[in-house]
């Protein structure tokens, strides 16, 4: 392989892994990533032969002042953060550098670059992809930093003026060309050196744990979190997400039967509204208060009892507005606690109107939480004071009489409120079509189309319709927005709620009970989606789970987590009877392992040095011909008869260079010593075979130098008079 092709397929890779570990932070917009992914690409084409071309001489300070000034533009005109100007403004010198680098000093610039971004991709991000990020330069970057250090002594040396051992001077490009500089064996050895560097990793990420980074971003912009809830429907626009195949969150269910069911239905509330105009619902009071916190437990209606009531685990990822779902029957939450600075405040629950709860963000990778359940299955929200009783009966005042008298029809003989919200439910579920694109959006009255005209909509006029009628017949309704439920990830055993499982239901008020939750969706249309089947299916579910125990282990490794990693090893060498030998006893597959790679490490240096160890400190292979052995012996006595003569070769000039200058000086002996140099330079590294009669008839022209008397007395040691 050549050394040059080599080395500049490393350096390329370890820049183009840095590049996408900040990609990857999610810290940029999408058109800035397509732009610097594009930029990457294109960098990574240009070939070394256009770089060194005249015409684009400056183009590398040209297009850096460009970036500065566009940068410096975004910071005063903009409301873009200085970090995020500063990040992007790193990727954007990575691409200029790799468009525009000559030689082997660029080439280090390009590697100490893209070790900065793996460490800005840690602030910024950390998660899966940039994990594999991580584990690429770990591999690449040992030979990348020991191929630019060589090019960078091959091109040092040719700069100084340094000869070959032939004489002539370093030849860069031949040397760059070479398939001799670089073997498999040299790339694989140094591969292989990412495996201690990653041992040393791991034991330091163990010692020391991860913890929060959000004092570097405090003057962060907003980035772009997942877009959720508002607190306004509109009839016209909500119920498109249906298809966004967006993971929402994960949620870690209890108590499953085995196998568990492929699809659950959760009905996560996040937000519930209690005034509807006609067209759109939204909440009449709008307030936020700290919640109640105890021993890190917030109640909803009352503390629940860790002890004896069951809990869902949910992983839920950055949401805008940041809204914390709860499934029925909750009586509790307690957010999991992450290590952070001791400056820097805890995540901080908010109350807000009609029971819902919203967390303060202190980064952007979400929230996770633990929700607690009633045993009885009694509502989450109970009480509803007489004086607010009639915010939840009101009507639009233009709301068509026929919607009224449908209710008191489909109610029947129905006295109680139970009853008539099961009756309404049942009819809308069994008479009613589930349409993403009902035309009953576009009138001006959408329910009344919805119910008579169309009969066909989405979930958010099923939930309207029922909690509209039943307030005809003066039973109290909110709408509520959630997510529904989600599909079964066999690789992380939790359920994956997506974007398109976003969904609208109703709560309504029943005496004794508190706020129940009715779904008048069509029960198959009211289920998780998932429209990904077969391999492509198993393939999202590795990935998910994959992504999942990357965050919970490694982005959120804290000392809670290094606690019980360290009380597990100690728990294990204690039931192996304390003695190494009876640990490894106790895990043959670790000690085959061991020994696997040991042997593998050991066949690798062995032919490593096998390749070197019987080199010659000058010849270009493991053993020199005796030919070669025998012209080196005859230049040494023609060393010998130079010194005597006065005209010494320095330990530092290479014989050819030697003649060269005695040459120069126009020394009597130089043609002389000039082609028996030649003999020796043609035996010793062309090839050449030197007989018998050859080799005395050197020796006697050797010793004819060694006796020769010089008519000029000043022509002794001419090099040492220069």
């Amino acid at each position: 392989m050549r050394f040059g092709i080599v080395h500049r397929i490393m350096t390329d890779a370890l820049a183009a892994l840095g590049v996408i570990a900040l990609v990857m932070s999610g810290s940029f917009n999408r058109f800035v990533s397509w732009a610097i992914l594009i930029g990457l690409a294109l960098a990574l084409m240009v070939r070394e032969s256009w770089q060194r071309h005249p015409a684009l001489r400056h183009l590398d300070t040209g297009a850096l002042l460009f970036v500065v000034a566009a940068q410096i533009v975004r910071v005063i005109f903009t409301d873009a953060s200085v970090l995020d100007v500063l990040v992007e403004f790193a990727a954007a010198l990575q691409v200029i550098r790799l468009a525009t680098r000559k030689g082997a000093a660029h080439d280090q610039q390009v590697i100490v670059l893209a070790l900065l971004h793996l460490i800005a991709g840690t602030v910024l991000g950390g998660g899966l992809g940039y994990g594999l990020c991580f584990l690429g330069v770990l591999i690449v970057a040992p030979g990348a930093l020991v191929l630019s250090h060589l090019r960078r002594e091959v091109e040092g040396n040719y700069r100084q003026g340094a000869r070959d051992r032939t004489g002539l001077p370093v030849d860069v490009p031949r040397i760059l060309r070479s398939r001799r500089v670089v073997g498999r064996s040299f790339i694989a050895v140094t591969c292989l050196l990412s495996i201690p560097i990653f041992a040393f990793t791991a034991v330091l990420f163990a010692i020391f744990p991860r913890v929060g980074l959000s004092l570097l971003l405090l003057n962060r912009g907003n980035t772009p979190r997942m877009i959720g809830f508002s607190g306004k429907v509109d009839l016209g626009v909500v119920g498109v997400l249906r298809s966004d195949p967006k993971l929402a969150m994960r949620v870690e269910v209890p108590g499953l039967p085995e196998p568990p069911p492929p699809r659950v239905t959760l009905h996560l509330r996040g937000t519930a509204l209690d005034a509807y105009d006609g067209r759109s619902w939204s909440q009449s009071e709008v307030f936020r208060r700290p919640a109640e916190i105890d021993a890190g437990l917030v109640p909803l209606e009352r503390y629940p009892d860790p002890a004896t009531e069951a809990s869902l685990r949910i992983d839920l990822e950055p949401i805008d507005p940041p809204v914390i779902f709860l499934p029925p029957h909750a009586t509790g939450l307690r957010i999991k606690p992450r290590a952070q600075p001791g400056m820097e405040p805890g995540t901080t629950a908010f109350r807000g109107p009609e029971g819902e709860f919203r967390y303060q963000p202190i980064d952007d990778r979400g929230l996770v939480y633990e929700v607690f359940l009633s045993r009885r299955k009694t509502a989450t929200f109970q009480r509803l004071p007489s004086s607010e009783r009639r915010r939840y009966l009101q009507l639009p005042k233009d709301i068509p009489p026929r919607i009224a008298d449908l209710a008191r029809d489909w109610a029947g003989s129905a006295e109680q409120p139970a009853e008539k919200a099961r009756a309404i439910e049942a009819r809308l579920r069994s008479d009613y079509r589930y349409d993403l694109a009902s035309p009953s959006g576009k009138d001006p009255q959408p329910l009344d189309h919805f119910l008579f005209e169309s009969k066909r909509g989405h979930c958010e006029f099923y939930s309207t319709a029922m909690a509209v009628m039943l307030r005809t017949l003066d039973v109290p309704t909110r709408n509520v927005t959630g997510f529904v439920g989600g599909t079964w990830n066999r690789f992380g055993r939790f359920y994956a709620v997506r974007q398109g499982d976003a969904h609208s239901w109703v709560e309504v008020f029943l005496d004794g009970e508190g706020w129940v939750t009715f779904d008048p969706t069509p029960p198959a249309d009211a289920a998780p989606k998932s429209e990904v089947q077969g391999a492509w299916a198993y393939l999202r579910d590795l990935i998910e789970a994959t992504s999942q125990r990357w965050d919970r282990h490694i982005v959120g490794y804290d000392r809670t987590q290094q606690v019980s990693l360290f009380q597990a090893l100690t728990s294990r060498y204690r039931r192996g009877g304390g003695g190494a030998t009876a640990g490894w006893s106790r895990s043959p597959v670790l000690l085959v392992a061991g020994v696997a790679f040991a042997v593998a490490g050991a066949v690798l240096y062995w032919r490593w040095r096998k390749g070197r160890g019987g080199r010659g400190s000058e010849g270009p292979s493991d053993q020199r011909s005796p030919s070669a052995i025998l012209a080196t012996s005859l230049y040494e006595s023609l060393d010998a008869a130079m010194n005597v003569q006065g005209i010494p070769r320095a330990p530092g000039i290479p014989p050819l260079r030697h003649a060269e200058l005695l040459q120069a000086l126009d020394h009597p002996l130089a043609d002389e010593v000039a082609s028996l140099t030649a003999i020796y330079l043609r035996a010793r590294f062309g090839g050449q075979q030197i007989t018998e009669p050859e080799a005395r008839i050197y020796e006697q022209r050797v010793k004819a130098i060694r006796v020769a008397e010089l008519k000029d007395p000043h022509a002794a040691d001419p090099i040492a008079a220069t």
